[in-house]
């Protein structure tokens, strides 16, 4: 009588959904392209900047309600300009501040991965903790606190912003902006590099969902 021999079994590896990757590729790939045609958009509608530097149209005003109208029709056509201008002064300051530029990259991605990209399956754990999503978010908002407000980060970003302010506003105050086609401005028109945040930020909410 012929022996029988148990079938073999092939080991099937089942998928856990423990093993999911903690941020969902798809919708920061979204969030970078978005970000990436927002920056390439506002840098296409920046005016020359030999306009910017013609000193023959540079003048001193007449008094502070004529540098506070140079100022808005300087900026009102120099928008992007002046966006740039204080955006390099500020990636300067971070740059000459090994510290503060480490510090507030880690404080992004820590927002970025553990909160606005990550999947709320499974919950995050950390050394054996588990935080659901409200503790993940006040644990965020307390680490942001800490580091803007009892960190040379916080002096840093405000100086920059303030001596990016001083200069643009000093050009707009010196600059005669009768020479500018100001009437090809739209009202409204927002050329801004962070319009990812209003309303054109829905696609990539609805990508994150």
């Amino acid at each position: 009588m012929a022996s029988s021999t148990p079938a073999a079994i092939l080991p099937i590896s089942n998928p856990d959904s423990s093993q999911q990757a903690p941020v969902s590729t798809p919708a920061f790939r979204a969030f970078i392209d978005h970000l990436s045609e927002t920056v390439r958009s506002g840098l296409s509608t920046r005016r020359p900047w030999s306009e910017l530097v013609d000193r023959s149209a540079f003048s001193k005003p007449d008094s502070m309600s004529d540098a506070a109208l140079r100022i808005r029709k300087n900026y009102s056509y120099f928008r992007v300009n002046y966006l740039t201008v204080i955006a390099a002064v500020l990636g300067f300051s971070l740059v000459t501040n090994p510290f503060s530029l480490i510090t507030l990259l880690a404080l992004l991605a820590a927002w970025l991965f553990l909160y606005l990209f990550r999947p709320s399956d499974p919950p995050l754990v950390i050394l054996g903790r588990t935080f659901s999503e409200r503790e993940t978010l006040g644990l965020l908002i307390v680490s942001s606190i800490v580091v803007v407000f009892l960190t040379s980060v916080g002096s840093v970003l405000i100086s920059a912003l303030l001596l990016g302010t001083a200069l643009v506003s000093a050009h707009g105050a010196f600059r005669t902006p009768e020479d500018l086609f100001l009437d090809e401005q739209e009202p409204g028109a927002s050329t801004g590099f962070l319009n990812f945040l209003s309303g054109n930020a829905a696609p990539v909410a609805a990508a994150v969902v």
